[in-house]
């Protein structure tokens, strides 16, 4: 199957980031928020107070061409006045500050609302009446050195006019004493008294020019808004600065949980998985599966309805000469036992002869011997003494208790196994089981811990990998599905499930659950089936191969039970240790199995198998 490159990642996967990291993101915001507060009580605070100003025409205002406002006064122009230093010099007078007059007017500004003539000056200080201070005296100077400049003005007009009058005056009299020493008949006389009428006009003129001057009143503005006493800093802003930590704050963590997820390389989701790998998930398990992973699930539980899935997609992919399926896991850890021991379970229960074949060695004491707690039978003997050469391959086969149809081969002494799941004896002993034509599970170690995954795969003619959540990294699922591929057996795809967190007993449990996995001490092992003759070989199951059943003692109440067309109450179970005490109450250890299985589950299967079972050529 072609494996590819990781894709882009899409909307989901960012939200998924923000639930897993949703903790940093919240880190973030009330860190900046905090950050926010802290700097706002420590920056200095700024009060201002603003006093409107209405300005009116006085003496000779102009307004440029062009200008913004309009008008006879160019406000943008008186607004560059009331910063000025000379409006500085007098606000200085009026406040009676020692500070120079630089220093005030940098902390005054000039707003014009538009289409008004009125003049926004606004004051800022460190303290709210030095704010109400500055604003009133700086409308105050402004407005009187505009009066004054007014005034100037039409005193500067007052008296040029002055001295035009006197001029004409005196034109006046020269002309008036010519004529008086003139006769009547004089030829000059017409002409000097059309300048007399001229200066007399001028003069007439020039004298009302003046009275209106004389008697003009200059107003150059007022206030119509004095500075009020600020009742709050304008600076630091509280609200503009939380909101900028905030966001600042939520950059950070944002920042911070996409590091940390591009630093954390572990599987998290079953999409990491399809999307790393570019292989189907073939199943998922939840945390809802079950109460608790270190078991057989039932087949009508939530898990147990996963595996029969799971198995109806490995039959449909398996040609009709397949029999042997191997699954592994990408990591270490009992992930893939629980796979390999449901999905054995699932196919016995379909009515195929199921054989699961332990070959993952434990990496740790915690995960030692994990097929003899899922289905309660021996540890020992298993493959490893059986490729050691200690005891024959019918001594390491036992049936399972619940799934009379699935024969269990445990991993065994693992104490000198190692390298020998690569030897010639692992491949005669699956040849010995292929005879019988039976579905062949093999648990095989995971592909991070050694390459016997890959010789496992090699004699297999299916794989199936095992993705472990939180504990499996993308990498691992890589170099995985890389080996596996190499050998060129089918990959039909993945299984994830939850990360398994081993409990204080030493059963791996589910992370999200408290409860713990336990069995019967007294279970048997069933390693004394008759189905194997001397050499190892298997031979035809009948129900005439079967022990007879025993005769039931008066407390043994519950009959002969058959499942799955055997008749299971006759098998024998192993001898009682000495050292344990006697039981007050004999039953057939099948039966005691059997009668934790509820009606309908037990029908199930009789019915399955009267429909599947088949007998070997």
């Amino acid at each position: 199957m072609e494996t590819t490159g990781p894709t882009a990642p899409d909307l989901s996967d960012y939200l998924g980031l923000f639930r897993r990291q949703w903790w940093l993101v919240v880190l973030g915001c009330a860190l900046g928020i905090g950050a926010a507060f802290a700097a706002t009580q420590v920056m200095p605070k700024t009060y201002e107070s603003v006093t409107s100003v209405l300005v009116q025409p006085a003496g000779q205002d102009t307004n440029v061409a062009g200008g913004r406002t309009k008008g006879d006064i160019n406000l943008d122009t008186e607004a560059q006045l009331v910063g000025s230093t000379q409006i500085a010099v007098g606000a200085a007078d009026l406040l009676r500050s020692g500070d120079a007059p630089g220093v005030l007017a940098k902390g005054v500004s000039v707003t014009v609302p538009p289409n008004t003539a009125v003049l926004e000056i606004t004051y800022k200080a460190p303290d709210p009446a030095q704010a109400q201070a500055g604003s009133h005296a700086f409308a105050e100077a402004y407005l009187r050195n505009r009066e004054a400049s007014a005034q100037a003005g039409i005193d500067a007009q007052i008296a040029a006019l002055t001295s035009k009058v006197k001029q004409l005056n005196t034109n006046l009299a020269q002309i008036n004493t010519k004529l008086a020493d003139l006769p009547e008949s004089a030829a000059s006389r017409p002409s000097l008294e059309s300048q007399r009428s001229t200066n007399q006009s001028q003069l007439n003129s020039l004298s009302g020019k003046l009275n209106d001057l004389t008697t003009e009143t200059v107003s150059a503005g007022k206030i119509i808004s004095d500075a009020q006493l600020p009742s709050a800093p304008t600076k630091p802003n509280k609200k503009l600065n939380l909101a900028t930590g905030a966001m600042l704050g939520l950059l950070l963590g944002l920042s911070v949980a996409v590091v940390r997820e591009r630093v954390d390389r572990r599987v998290r989701a079953a999409a990491d998985v399809q999307r790393a790998s570019r292989m189907p998930v073939l199943a998922e398990l939840t945390v809802a599966s079950g109460p608790q992973l270190d078991e057989i699930f039932q087949p009508y539980a939530a898990g147990g309805r996963t595996f029969n899935r799971l198995r109806n997609e490995v039959l449909a992919s398996l040609r009709t000469e397949d029999r042997v399926v191997v699954v592994t896991g990408a990591s270490r850890g009992v992930a893939s036992t629980l796979v390999a021991a449901n999905l054995a379970a699932a196919m016995a229960r379909s009515g195929s002869e199921v054989v699961l074949l332990g070959a993952h060695l434990p990496d740790s004491l915690v995960e030692t011997a994990p097929l003899a707690r899922l289905f309660g039978i021996g540890a020992t003997p298993g493959l490893g003494d059986v490729l050691t050469g200690k005891v024959p391959l019918r001594a390491a086969v036992q049936r399972a208790p619940r799934v009379p149809s699935l024969r269990v081969i445990t991993t065994g002494g693992t104490g000198s196994a190692g390298g020998l799941l690569q030897s010639q004896a692992l491949r005669q002993v699956l040849a010995q089981l292929r005879r019988r034509d039976w579905y062949i599970v093999i648990d095989a170690p995971s592909t991070a811990t050694s390459a016997d995954a890959q010789s496992l795969a090699r004699l297999a003619d299916a794989a199936i990998l095992t993705v472990e959540l939180r504990r499996t990294r993308r990498p691992e699922v890589l170099d995985a599905v890389a080996q596996l591929t190499r050998v060129g057996t089918p990959l039909l795809g993945t299984v994830v499930i939850p990360r398994l967190v081993p409990s204080t007993d030493g059963h791996a449990e589910l992370g999200d659950d408290d409860a713990e996995f336990s069995h019967d001490e007294d279970t048997p092992d069933f390693d004394d089936l008759r189905d194997l003759d001397s050499s190892g070989d298997v031979l035809r199951a009948g129900p005439r191969d079967l022990p007879r059943a025993r005769p039931a003692s008066k407390e043994d109440d519950s009959g002969d039970l058959s499942v799955a067309g055997v008749n299971l109450s006759g098998l024998r179970s192993r001898p009682t240790s000495p050292r344990r005490s006697p039981r007050v109450k004999t039953e057939d250890p099948d039966t005691a199995v059997l009668r934790r299985l509820d009606s309908e589950t037990l029908r199930d299967m009789d019915r399955a198998a009267n429909n599947g079972q088949h007998t070997a050529s």
